[in-house]
Parts: structure tokens; C-alpha cells; sequence
């Protein structure tokens, strides 16, 4: 499988977008599991929520890459994105900027098929995902490609022009 997101992240001269389009994700994942039962980050905890991921995006943002997060939701929204809305505090705390869409409000965007990253409007990085939400065997695709930067970041731009900042979203 080729490298995770974080390699391209630590090497990004100016910016990192990401699109996300699942309602649900890696539902064994043991955090996921954990917060179904009942455990919640606390902010005030730094230590028990900040993860590597957290290092390297605080390290992009330190050298001046603008690190943004869309997210395109179904409202009333699933148990795994009401999960990863309680967590958003630990991403934006690393300096990420996020933003929520409900999904009925994406029915004139055209957008790729599976979520992806665009590194300095040069290399998208798709992850592709199997019907249960797992990351596939070789579900990491590195694309340099001129045009397809240029379209892939032009469906995310079109996101987050709609998309509420999450210290305004409200989850139904």
C-alpha cells in the first residue's frame, strides 16, 4: 500500500486539502468503539487525545501550510460522524480548519467519487474504501497530475465556499 497521508503532509510547501464523503468510517476502530461506549475526549487532557497525526499537521501549519478539512454529511448524521464532530476539537487544535456540508446541499457540485487529499494544487491522494468502510488493501492512490489537482481542488473549493465552519455547525 502506498504511504499514509502524514508523509505528504510533512514534505507540503503551502497547502492540504482534504474531502470527506462517508457517513462512516473504520467502524472497528477502537476509538470509535470506545467512544460508543461511552468515552469522550476531554479537552482539558491534552495528553490523552493528541496523537502523531496531530504532530505532523501542527508541524505543516508551524511552516506555513494551510491544512483545511471538508466534510460532506447526512443530516440527521450517523453515530460515526457524531464521533468524529466531537473530535474535531483535537484537529483544529493542531491547526487544521474544518468545515461541515449536509449532503443535501451538494446536489449541483460535481465531485469525485472517493475522499481525497491535494497537496500544493500538485498530488492528489485518493483513499479508496470498501463497502463497510474499511480502507482497502491498496486503498492509497498518489496521482501527479496537473489536471486532476486542478479538478480535485476545484471540487473542494466548492465545498468549502457552502460548508459551515465547525465552531458554527450545529449536528440534526
Amino acid at each position: 500500500m502506498q504511504p499514509p497521508a502524514r508523509e505528504a503532509l510533512a514534505v507540503a510547501r503551502r497547502s492540504a486539502v482534504h474531502l470527506e464523503m462517508r457517513d462512516s468510517y473504520m467502524r472497528d476502530d477502537p476509538t470509535f468503539v470506545a467512544w460508543q461506549d461511552g468515552l469522550r475526549p476531554e479537552p482539558a487532557d491534552r495528553d490523552s487525545w493528541w496523537l502523531s497525526w496531530h504532530d505532523v499537521v501542527n508541524a505543516a501549519v508551524a511552516r506555513g501550510v494551510v491544512v483545511r478539512r471538508a466534510r460532506i454529511i447526512s443530516e440527521p448524521i450517523s453515530d460515526y460522524v457524531r464521533y468524529e464532530y466531537d473530535g474535531t476539537f483535537a484537529n483544529i487544535a493542531a491547526g487544521e480548519l474544518v468545515r461541515w456540508l449536509p449532503r443535501r446541499q451538494t446536489r449541483d457540485l460535481a465531485l469525485p467519487g472517493p475522499d481525497f487529499w491535494v497537496f500544493d494544487d500538485e498530488t492528489v491522494l485518493f483513499h479508496h474504501f470498501t463497502g463497510d468502510g474499511q480502507l482497502d488493501v491498496d486503498g492509497r492512490e498518489y496521482v501527479t497530475d496537473q489536471a486532476l489537482a486542478k479538478l480535485c481542488g476545484a471540487a473542494f473549493e466548492s465545498v468549502w465556499q457552502r460548508a459551515i465552519p465547525h465552531e458554527e455547525y450545529r449536528p440534526r
